[in-house]
């Protein structure tokens, strides 16, 4: 994962100091792109332990259009409880956005009926379908939806390609919270590519992350210091069961020959 030790090093090199919505501060740079060739091997930071179950866990659950914490496929995302309302409630955030984007039809009489557009099965249609279409695009980013929303999306939309038998992603996140959240979205997605991929009998091979405004906390520079230090090991596989798109489980990923270094402890900034 050189590429996100690159990344690191950049930020706390040219970073501007910044004050942010948490309170915190931060160093950023804006606007940075990374490349990932999941042919190389699947891209989970190696130079800190990262819990992939927790990553598939919430992944799946934005796929089915949860958006409440007491789901049960949020027993290993404790990390959405710092924005969930006494309900456990986090209003339309990614998994409304993806599955349920709300759209209004005209009735016969005038009146307006409430539907919803799955984001995501419309992009496999167009893989499938119409693989040359530059449109194969999915947006968190509702702007109509924000102030329901517990947290903006930070991710906030994504771009499939199709080209001689691969597939590929491109991530915009406008936030990128180097430390913590990152390492998530980069496995995330990548995961997320791989499940896409093989829905569409093709082959996964780029994971294009685009970041807005590149951060780190000013409580997490140590720790990521500290990983600095360390050499990175060699990528793990990720390995995932034939089975229909809307079907996939947890358990229908195994992660494979994934060495790792020693957690490190960052603080969230709420």
């Amino acid at each position: 994962m050189k590429q996100y030790l690159e990344l690191v090093q950049d930020v706390l090199k040219n970073g501007e100091r910044k004050d942010d919505r948490t309170g915190t501060g931060t160093i950023s740079v804006f606007g940075v792109q990374k490349r990932y060739d999941l042919r190389e091997g699947f891209p989970l930071v190696t130079t800190k332990s990262v819990r992939f179950d927790a990553i598939l866990y919430e992944l799946l659950w934005f796929l089915r259009g949860s958006t409440n914490i007491n789901d049960d496929l949020t027993q290993h995302t404790p990390i959405w409880n710092a924005w969930a309302d006494e309900k456990g409630d986090l209003g339309p955030i990614y998994g409304y956005q993806w599955i349920k984007w709300d759209k209004f039809e005209e009735r016969p009489d005038g009146s307006m009926k409430k539907t919803h557009i799955n984001q995501i099965q419309q992009a496999i249609d167009l893989i499938k379908n119409n693989p040359k279409s530059r449109r194969i695009i999915v947006s968190a980013w509702n702007p109509a939806d924000l102030p329901k929303m517990a947290l903006a999306p930070c991710h906030a939309f994504f771009q499939f390609n199709v080209a001689n038998g691969f597939l590929d992603c491109q991530l915009y996140q406008r936030s990128a919270d180097i430390a913590l959240g990152v390492p998530y979205n980069i496995a995330s997605y990548s995961a997320l590519l791989m499940m896409v991929a093989q829905e569409c009998d093709l082959t996964p091979r780029y994971f294009v992350h685009t970041l807005g405004d590149a951060h780190i906390y000013s409580n997490h520079i140590e720790g990521l210091q500290e990983q600095l230090t360390r050499t990175p090991h060699l990528l793990p596989t990720v390995m995932l069961k034939k089975k229909p798109f809307w079907e996939v489980a947890v358990d229908d990923f195994t992660l494979e020959n994934y060495e790792h270094d020693e957690a490190i402890r960052f603080p969230i900034a709420v």
